[in-house]
């Protein structure tokens, strides 16, 4: 999960998801999924399915790639 930039509340939880080989789901299925588990304030409003993350050579998610095309026609990466 990242946060992107939203014009009401200045950021918004967005979710990446890669989806394990065979596995089907939808991005409304992911959503439910997360609210009913976690907090509704955390819970994100969008998924986004993909094929890959950004990942270091240790495994580890590089988040400020994955932020950097919302984040892109801005001057700050905070609203």
């Amino acid at each position: 999960m990242i946060g992107v930039p939203d014009d009401k509340w200045g950021e918004k939880v967005l979710a990446l998801v890669v989806l394990r080989p065979g596995a089907a789901a939808s991005e409304q299925d992911l959503i439910e999924h997360c609210r009913d588990r976690i907090a509704h304030f955390k819970a994100p409003r969008t998924v986004e399915i993909r094929q890959v993350l950004a990942r270091t050579a240790t495994g580890k998610l590089q988040k400020y790639k994955l932020r950097q095309p919302y984040w892109a026609e801005r001057d700050r990466a905070v609203n």
